[in-house]
């Protein structure tokens, strides 16, 4: 790989010769979840031995280099695997859209199928679709379209591989494919409602031809503390790392941190830095949503609210006092910032996924009317089924409430299994 992507760099430094070749890129979603990076990396290579004359083909990130710190499991197994950083292609360093006008581009779409409303004048140059997710792609005679319901597209792009060329298959391209498919088919338990048979079939099969890969249950479980390390962020990078954005006469951010909410009202500057994050993002108001755990593993949920405007701060936490669908059982805690309003949150159940309608529900009583979710600045760093809920859900037996506080508690000490893969 570390071959393959040195050498995709060199041919793009040269790709603006008199008569250059096609670029054939391969892109994953604007999320760039673990799932989407590893698809889109491992099918470029396998293109890129497969695919005879001049194109080029080129694996590319679909977010700018500096949101990759935010995705720390990302960065964890590229780490592991011996991938460097510094050869990854970014969405802001190649110019698609002249590209696709200079009749230069070919794309492949990797774990999402339709091309975001930003990029929807690149349609004309996707030629192939591998996608898990429902198929939402109207039919087309240029592009072929692989889509199937499974836990992971990694799982996808591994039958690809195997099918076709299983000899370009490395102990590096089948740890990378295997870290995606436990980590997106929550260390392929059944209960989780996330695993089908060929996930199982595939993962079985890299296990087989690569015995040296980590145990399963350790590479998923490295990868869940991975996931929610927000060890070496700043104040901003932890509040992108898992934002949703919601708008109306105010624009609110609620950002999920999963550290405790004293330590992290202890940091240096934190009301400079969050003054400045919402100037920069055009926020009226944070609203700061923590989970930690106790030594018992019990969830302690903890909220924060923070504006510059008295007003605003006083009258978001008399609602979120006052909610009762769900209620989430607000004491107040001492705060040593005069801007944030700080509550313990008696109710632990109640995620971010429950508190987003009580804010819809706030800015509508202030503006009358029907208030929309924005989309983020920065797609929030994906959290699997652990956090969001679970794509195939329905399809498969459902994990029940106490069983996702029990996974997602069980990382607080989890690392000693298996600390350094």
């Amino acid at each position: 790989m570390e071959e393959f992507l040195t050498n995709c760099r060199r041919a793009l430094q040269a790709f603006a010769d008199p008569s250059p070749p096609i670029l054939h890129v391969v892109m994953g979603n604007e999320a760039c979840d673990v799932d989407s990076m590893v698809s889109a990396l491992v099918y470029a290579f396998f293109l890129s031995k497969t695919l005879g004359g001049d194109t080029l083909v080129l694996p590319l990130l679909n977010i700018h280099r500096e949101e990759l710190a935010l995705r720390s499991d990302n960065t964890f197994l590229l780490r592991q695997s011996g991938v460097s950083h510094d050869l990854l292609l970014f969405r802001d360093q190649l110019d698609l859209k002249t590209l696709h006008q200079e009749a230069r581009l070919r794309l492949t779409l990797v774990d999402h199928n339709v091309l975001s409303s930003s990029d929807s004048d690149l349609e004309g140059a996707v030629v192939e679709v591998i996608d898990h997710h429902h198929l939402e792609r109207e039919p087309s005679t240029s592009c072929c379209v692989t889509v199937e319901t499974v836990g992971s597209c990694a799982t996808l792009i591994t039958e690809r591989i195997v099918q076709e060329a299983p000899e370009i298959l490395t102990l590096q391209l089948a740890q990378l494919l295997y870290a995606a498919v436990v980590l997106d088919c929550v260390n392929m338990a059944p209960s989780a409602g996330k695993v089908t048979p060929k996930d199982s079939q595939f993962a079985a099969v890299l296990e087989s031809r690569f015995p040296a890969l980590p145990p399963r249950g350790a590479l998923f479980t490295a990868l869940q503390n991975a996931k929610f390390d927000v060890s070496g962020l700043d104040t901003g990078q932890m509040l992108m790392k898992d934002m949703k954005i919601v708008s109306g006469s105010l624009r609110l951010a609620v950002s999920v941190l999963y550290v405790t909410l004293e330590e992290f009202l202890q940091r240096a500057e934190l009301e400079a830095e969050l003054s400045s994050f919402c100037q920069r993002n055009g926020f009226d108001l944070l609203l700061l949503m923590t989970i930690s755990f106790t030594e018992s593993k019990e969830p302690i949920r903890e909220l924060a609210v923070f504006c510059h405007s008295s007003t605003c701060r006083e009258q978001l936490s008399h609602f979120l006092e006052q909610a009762q669908s769900p209620a989430l059982n607000l004491s107040p805690i001492s705060s040593p910032h005069p801007h944030i309003t700080a509550y313990h949150q008696g109710n632990s159940l109640a995620s971010r996924k429950k508190l987003l309608p009580l804010v819809k529900d706030f800015l509508r009583q202030l503006d009358g009317e029907e208030i929309q979710e924005a989309e983020s600045v920065v797609p929030p760093t994906p959290m699997n089924s652990l956090v969001e809920g679970c794509p195939l859900e329905g399809a498969l037996p459902h994990i029940s409430p106490q069983d996702l506080v029990d996974k997602v508690s069980k990382m607080a000490d989890s690392r000693r299994d298996y600390p350094d893969l």
